[in-house]
């Protein structure tokens, strides 16, 4: 593997205690309080039958949220008969979902990239990635733009010329993939799990909380790796699952077209939306590198089964609803949706090109006209260096601290209300959105407020809100 290791540096008076115990806050948690424990637990046991429900609610109640616990309550509709209705695991679906995760990890590991040569602006190729807990910097093969071109660049060929299979092969099958992606998502965390204790990539960046159950969520190894380039956390973030967005969202697309015979303004808009989301990540995809997921969290059941599983299926609910409900939108409505999405976006972008240009320049650039302000830090990693870091109080990051987020929560909620206002299911996204976006707030705060201790506290009275100025 590519790393960037700096020598261990003890402290002024040599005692590696000191250092130790402040070092325990930085990162995931060291210990497992009860709440935490029950909360893990029950994501365990209960998330896998929530993905189940939503889809499972669209394929026999037309996408009724209520309806199924109606007929349960009424003795209409038991589970086994729910159970039994539901599409069963299938070969051909395995086959589908084999190549299919194959395929990806062929151009993951294959194709170097080659496009950041051509497209102007376009950072790709061999990047670095943030410095670890444990002071080494990881350097990736940022390939995402080519692969997702590569892909619909294939897809559009087959629905237009080759036929290979049919457009709406992922709506056709799509409750048989779930349980392949559930297979996939509990053997990559379950095989993590194990390489930690076996034989892991870094053993520095592993963190052990003693609790079996946390420690299978939320991932033991920081950076698990197969070989010199095979990431965990940079694959299954950004492959099979976001690229596949994209492709679900056209497979409910020819659905709708097949089933009705036109295409409704409203799965238009879901389309390009999300769209644009997909196409900024993976343009983005270097400074992806530097956000939480790549350089905080650890390798588990939450990144591995989540990317796997949660978010195909309940990221996708839009366009999977306006296939059972082919929403026709009026033209404010659509409009609005439109800017609502757009303005979202703009300020989501915006606000991480603020930073990303603060970080580049170390400060010497020019935010919304004027030079930017900004908190200088100090804080220690586990070799023992102490480094310093700049937190911006300029632009959007003088307005709050996670304003990115606003912008996210905008978007969210213009996928949404592309689905009119005839049923909850679609509004899932915003409510996850909503209390996932809150939650990283509160858990990013506390690893910031431990790394950077009292200069996190002027940093937070130089900018006192989260994100919304004077509410929140």
């Amino acid at each position: 593997m590519e790393t960037t290791r700096r020598r261990p540096q003890h402290s002024a008076n040599g005692k590696r205690s000191e250092q130790k115990e402040q070092l325990a806050q930085w990162g995931r948690a060291w210990e497992v309080d009860w709440f935490s424990l029950i909360s893990v637990i029950s994501l365990l046991c209960f998330a896998p039958f929530i993905v189940f429900y939503f889809v499972m609610a669209c394929d026999q109640y037309e996408c009724s949220i209520t309806q199924p616990v109606l007929d349960l309550y009424q003795g209409e509709a038991t589970l086994l008969s729910i159970w039994a209705r539901a599409p069963s695991f299938s070969w051909s679906a395995a086959k589908i979902y084999a190549i299919w995760v194959s395929f990806q990890v062929f151009l993951y590991m294959c194709f170097p990239d080659i496009t950041h040569k051509f497209i102007p602006g376009y950072v790709g190729g061999v990047q670095e990635g943030a410095r670890t807990p444990a002071g080494l910097i990881n350097k990736y093969e940022i390939n995402g733009l080519q692969c997702w071109l590569i892909t619909h660049a294939l897809w559009f060929a087959n629905a237009r010329y080759f036929h290979w299979f049919s457009p709406t092969i992922i709506f056709d099958n799509w409750i048989p993939l779930l349980w392949c992606a559930n297979i996939l998502g509990y053997a990559v965390s379950t095989f993590a799990f194990i390489k930690a204790y076996l034989f892991p990539t870094n053993a520095e960046d592993c963190k052990f909380t003693g609790n079996i159950f946390y420690n299978y969520m939320m991932g033991i190894e920081f950076n698990p790796r197969i070989g010199k380039w095979f990431d965990f956390k940079l694959f299954f973030n950004g492959r099979p699952g976001i690229v596949a967005w994209t492709l679900i969202n056209l497979s409910y697309m020819a659905k709708q077209q097949e089933l009705y015979g036109y295409i409704t303004n409203s799965m238009i808009l879901v389309n390009v939306l999300q769209a644009i989301y997909v196409l900024d990540f993976f343009w983005n995809e270097a400074w992806y590198l530097k956000t939480i997921d790549i350089c905080h969290d650890h390798f588990g059941w939450y990144l591995g089964w989540g990317d796997c599983v949660w978010l195909p299926y309940l990221y996708t609910l839009q366009g999977l609803y306006l296939v059972y409900h082919p929403v026709q939108l009026s033209d404010a409505h659509a409009l609005t949706v439109l800017l609502l999405g757009l303005v979202g976006y703009y300020i989501f972008r915006s606000t991480n090109h603020q930073k990303d240009l603060f970080r580049r320049t170390e400060g010497s650039c020019s935010i919304w006209g004027r030079k930017p302000t900004w908190i200088e830090c100090t804080y220690r990693s586990a070799d023992g260096g102490m480094h310093r870091s700049k937190l911006l109080t300029s632009g959007f990051w003088g307005v709050a601290r996670h304003f990115n987020y606003t912008g996210d929560l905008m978007g969210s909620l213009a996928y949404c209300a592309s689905c009119g206002f005839g049923h909850m299911l679609p509004y899932f996204y915003i409510v996850y959105m909503t209390i996932l976006l809150v939650h990283r707030c509160v858990r990013d705060e506390h690893r910031c407020s431990s790394k950077y201790g009292k200069d996190w506290k002027r940093y937070t009275d130089a900018v006192p809100s989260r994100l919304i100025p004077g509410v929140f």
